[in-house]
């Protein structure tokens, strides 16, 4: 009998380690009728670099890496993007899976801006879509949904203020994950973490 207790415990540890890793789901959360219901991104809609539409609709059965950036950006946007082509060289080939940078700077970042500063990148705009349009509703998208810093400070380099972070959404609209753009071990993480959640999803 004290045998079979061990084999069982042994073996449900085997079970439980085989387990796949579940992200944590970041945000508010409310309890409705015993349910936890999480913070989820609201309907959006922008322009990209080649004039689409992108909204929601855009990311449907897809997670995606969200950030915030400026094409003129004289501080962390180069290392973010140069990060950011990582994540984009390891899933360019994968339906499930997208890019959304927003532009926090839509006065000078035109669509014609932002398409030269695609082709730049060499990437396809049909997987990172970069995007611009109203001013404040973009800053509002960046502080109130994805919990991060977007809006103009004089004392900032450049004038405008943002963070460095990328935001890992899930096929639900909800934040999986919030990483540092401008650390290449941060974005092996993300890189790691995205695989996660495709096999959760």
């Amino acid at each position: 009998m004290k045998h079979l207790i061990l084999l069982m415990v042994a073996l449900s540890c085997v079970l439980g380690a085989c387990q796949p890793k579940k992200l944590p789901i970041l945000g508010e959360r409310q309890f409705i009728n015993g349910d936890s219901v999480y913070h989820t991104i609201p309907d959006f809609k922008f322009i990209d670099q080649d004039s689409t539409v992108v909204t929601n609709q855009t990311y449907k059965n897809k997670i995606y890496v969200a950030d915030f950036f400026f094409t003129t950006c004289p501080t962390i946007c180069p290392i973010m993007k140069t990060q950011l082509l990582r994540v984009y060289e390891k899933f360019k080939d994968n339906p499930e899976v997208g890019i959304l940078s927003h532009t926090i700077d839509p006065r000078h970042d035109s669509v014609a801006v932002l398409k030269a500063y695609a082709k730049r990148l060499g990437v396809d705009g049909k997987f990172w879509h970069f995007v611009t349009g109203e001013r404040d509703k973009i800053y509002e998208m960046g502080q109130k949904e994805y919990y991060v810093t977007a809006g103009e400070d004089s004392t900032a380099a450049g004038g405008i203020i943002h963070s460095g972070a990328f935001i890992l959404v899930d096929k639900n609209r909800r934040v999986r994950g919030m990483y540092d753009g401008t650390k290449e071990k941060d974005v092996s993480r993300l890189i790691k973490d995205m695989g996660t959640l495709l096999k959760e999803e």
